[in-house]
């Protein structure tokens, strides 16, 4: 496994929108080892493949709940319900907070790293790391959607 460096707010693989994943092969599963390992030694709680520098539909998340690492490989969010105001954070665009609207609670499908299809609905701070780690692969970042941004010194 291998630390990856993490694009920052301004680089171009960022607004682009990424490529879905036809066939499932070893560097991909490789890439969501890394990008596992990149997101915890950032003390991230999701990272997207185009903050790595690879314009492909993966992400992982671990909100450390019930659920443990989450991989989704062409993940899809089927159904959006409530809506909630919170704050957000990103590794791409650090030391900045922002309130975003989100929905309270998502349904998404994608592939795991078994090729198999999967669903999973979720509420919280999950729902909303879906969301945000899904709007990465659309080129969108959550300072293009946030109602204010502050500094790191402001957040508390």
């Amino acid at each position: 496994m291998a630390i990856l460096e993490i694009k920052k707010a301004g680089d171009p693989v960022l607004k682009q929108i990424a490529a879905p994943i036809d066939r499932l092969t070893k560097r991909h599963r490789q890439l969501l080892d890394d990008m596992a390992e990149t997101m915890y030694s950032a003390d991230g709680v999701g990272l997207a493949a185009p903050q790595v520098g690879k314009s492909l539909r993966i992400v992982v998340i671990d909100v450390q709940d019930e659920h443990g690492l989450l991989e989704l490989v062409n993940p899809v969010i089927t159904t959006r319900e409530g809506t909630v105001v919170d704050s957000e954070g990103c590794l791409s665009v650090p030391q900045v907070y922002g309130d975003v609207e989100r929905a309270e609670r998502v349904t998404v499908e994608y592939t795991d790293r078994r090729s198999r299809r999967r669903s999973l609905t979720a509420e919280g701070l999950l729902a909303r790391c879906i969301q945000h780690e899904c709007d990465h692969l659309d080129g969108r970042l959550f300072i293009d959607i946030a109602i204010n941004l502050r500094k790191e010194e402001e957040k508390g």
